[in-house]
């Protein structure tokens, strides 16, 4: 229980305020809210839950369910422009959704500052990868943009679901650069990230929302806390509308460069919140 009024306020205008930013986040970059809202969700109820609150799996949790609904409705919005390719996402997201069951249940079972440890280092390999290895911050330019191979379809897919419902991420980080060296924009390989991440968001909520816990409050299923996905939806959603007019006309460099900016920060801020 929060004791006073005005930390409930802060709480919520912060959950607000960063739900905005996910809504941003998910039409721009195809994150569904995971790398912004674990590590707000994480920040808020470190000071606010009460001792013994689980707040890194609730975070994760959170997270997983803000992305079924940011996710869904990006989707729409990228598929009603016609920035889908069906051969990216299918049957790519079947063998994430299975992937995706698991990691969620194996997230339960690991300790807290374990899983903030791993969402952390997660995060730097991630950017190494994109900083040193060559495809991402630019691409050459191709007609027709390499096809997904079998292997990296079920294998690579199974592992994309894996560790992204493990640590509430949605698998954009996996998949935008999966399909920016496969040859695609920037603001293709973004747009497909979002039907991707569903399948990680369904399977990780369900798994979380289901999960025995003797932490919950009021306000949770399992480890979901209902309150503040609730407060991260409504900042996020009107702002997805809005965003979705502006994706696409991103210069393709500013957009893979803005995407490891991001990560740099929500590193820091991970780092910070956690000393």
């Amino acid at each position: 229980m929060i004791p006073t009024v005005v930390p409930v306020l802060t709480s919520l205008f912060i959950l607000l305020l960063f739900g905005c930013l996910t809504g941003i986040t998910t039409v721009l970059f195809g994150f569904g809210g995971g790398f912004v809202t674990v590590p707000v969700v994480y920040g808020v109820l470190s000071v606010t839950a009460r001792p013994g609150a689980d707040a890194m799996h609730v975070a994760v949790a959170t997270s997983a369910a803000v992305m079924v609904v940011n996710a869904g409705a990006a989707t729409l919005a990228q598929w009603r422009q016609g920035r889908l390719r069906r051969a990216y996402v299918w049957p790519l997201a079947a063998f994430i959704a299975l992937g995706a069951a698991a990691g969620a249940f194996a997230a339960t079972l690991i300790d807290g500052t374990v899983l903030r440890l791993l969402f952390a280092a997660y995060l730097l390999v991630t950017i190494a990868d994109s900083l040193l290895r060559k495809g991402f911050l630019s691409v050459a330019h191709r007609t027709r943009p390499e096809p997904l191979g079998r292997g990296t379809t079920t294998l690579g897919g199974t592992g994309i679901g894996l560790v992204a419902a493990g640590l509430g991420v949605g698998g954009s980080v996996m998949t935008v650069p999966l399909l920016r060296r496969r040859g695609l924009p920037m603001a293709e390989a973004t747009a497909m990230a979002n039907p991707l991440s569903v399948p990680v968001a369904v399977a990780g909520t369900l798994v979380y929302a289901l999960a025995p816990t003797t932490l919950a409050g009021s306000g949770q299923l399992g480890y979901v806390d209902l309150g503040a996905g609730s407060a991260l939806l409504l900042g996020s959603l009107p702002t997805i509308v809005l965003a979705r007019r502006v994706a696409g006309r991103v210069p393709d460099r500013v957009h893979s460069a803005a995407y490891v900016v991001l990560l740099v920060v929500v590193l820091i801020v991970m780092v910070a919140i956690g000393v």
